[in-house]
C-alpha cells in the first residue's frame, strides 16, 4: 500500500482541482477568506518556456487564476481587477531541496505571464515540517542576501490524522492517510477513512478520488491487509458498515489490497471492468463506444495491464483502445 502503485501527482492534481474550495479552507482559510471561492476557477497551462525555443521545458503542477474579494495589490482599487494565481506544487520525494531552487523561478514567469500576482503553495506528500507554514528560500551572492522568496506550505505527514479523519471535510478525511497515526491504529483509521467516503454525500467521482488516495497511501504493513480486507467486508450488522458498494470499491476493496489481478480471479470482473471504465471517462472524458464496449471484451491480463498503466497513459491509444 505504500509502494505509490500509481501516479501520486496525477492522483493528487484531479483531487486538488476537484476540491479546490475544500482544500484551500482546510489548509490555508486566512487565504481563503480572500478569494472568492463561489466564482468559477480558471485553470491555466502549466507549460513554462524559460529561454524559448531551445530552452528546456518546465511543467508545474497546478495553476488556478481567481478572483479576490479584496485587493491584492496597493495599487489596485477597482474590484473588478481583483483577480490573483495560486500555484500548487505537489511533492513526493523525502526533502525540499528537490523543489526550492525551482519555485523563485515558477513564481517569476507566472507573474511576467499573467501579469498577475502569485500566491506559492507547495505540498510535501513525505516531508512533515511544521505541519502548516512557511518557509523562505533565500538566493545570495556570496554572503548578501540578494533576494527572499516566502512560500506556504503543508507537509501532510507532520499533521495529525486524528485532527482531520472526523471532519465533514472529505479532503481532510482522505489526506489523514498521508497523516501521522498511531502504529497500532492505521487499520481502523483506514478503513474508517474509507467507510466514511463511501457514505459521504457526493457524486461517484470525487468518491473515487479520495478513496484512490486512501487505499494508495494508507501505511499497512503486509500482516495488514486482510484484516483490512476483513473489515471493509463486514456486512452492515456488524461493528463497521460497509462502504458503499460503487463500481469503484467492487473492483478496488477485493482488487487493489492484493493487485487488480486478484479482483479478476475472485470473480470480480464485472466490477472491474466498471471501475475501469469509470476511471477512463474521469481522466479522457467520455469514451466512444468502440473504447466503452472493448474492455467487456478483453482477457484479465489485458485488463490487468490498463488497470496498472492508464494513470499515465496520455491518451486511449496509449492504452489500446
Amino acid at each position: 500500500m505504500t509502494a505509490e502503485p500509481f501516479d501520486h501527482d496525477q492522483l493528487f492534481k484531479e483531487m486538488i482541482r476537484e476540491f479546490f474550495v475544500d482544500f484551500m479552507t482546510l489548509f490555508f482559510d486566512r487565504w481563503a477568506k480572500r478569494l472568492d471561492l463561489s466564482a468559477p476557477v480558471e485553470w491555466l497551462r502549466t507549460e513554462m518556456y524559460p529561454k524559448p525555443p531551445d530552452g528546456p521545458k518546465h511543467v508545474l503542477d497546478l495553476v488556478a487564476k481567481v478572483r479576490a474579494t479584496v485587493p491584492v495589490r496597493p495599487d489596485d482599487p477597482d474590484p473588478a481587477t481583483w483577480l490573483a494565481l495560486i500555484h500548487i506544487e505537489i511533492e513526493s520525494p523525502d526533502r525540499t531541496t528537490a523543489i526550492t531552487p525551482r519555485l523563485p523561478k515558477y513564481w517569476r514567469h507566472l507573474t511576467e505571464e499573467y501579469g498577475l500576482p502569485a500566491l506559492p503553495i507547495v505540498i510535501y506528500l513525505k516531508v512533515g515540517l511544521e505541519g502548516l507554514g512557511e518557509e523562505v528560500i533565500v538566493e545570495p551572492v556570496m554572503d548578501f542576501a540578494v533576494n527572499t522568496f516566502r512560500y506556504l506550505y503543508v507537509g501532510l505527514p507532520g499533521l495529525s490524522a486524528e485532527d482531520y479523519r472526523h471532519g465533514d471535510n472529505w479532503l481532510g478525511v482522505a489526506l489523514s492517510a498521508l497523516m501521522r497515526c498511531p502504529r497500532d491504529r492505521i487499520v481502523e483509521w483506514g478503513a474508517e477513512a474509507l467507510r466514511r467516503i463511501g457514505e459521504a454525500p457526493l457524486p461517484d467521482r470525487r468518491k473515487m478520488l479520495l478513496a484512490e488516495c486512501v487505499e494508495g497511501y494508507v501505511d499497512l504493513a503486509p500482516e495488514d491487509v486482510e484484516r483490512m480486507r476483513g473489515i471493509l467486508n463486514q456486512n452492515a450488522t456488524g461493528r463497521v458498515p460497509p462502504m458503499n458498494r460503487t463500481s469503484y470499491m467492487i473492483g478496488r476493496d477485493e482488487g487493489k489490497l492484493e493487485g487488480v489481478e486478484e479482483g479478476i480471479e475472485m470473480g470480480r470482473r464485472k466490477g472491474v471492468v466498471e471501475f475501469l471504465e469509470a476511471q477512463l471517462v474521469a481522466k479522457f472524458g467520455p469514451l466512444p463506444a468502440e473504447s466503452l464496449d472493448k474492455p467487456r471484451q478483453l482477457p484479465d491480463a489485458e485488463l490487468l495491464r490498463i488497470g496498472v498503466s492508464y494513470h499515465t497513459a496520455a491518451s486511449l491509444t496509449d492504452l489500446g483502445l
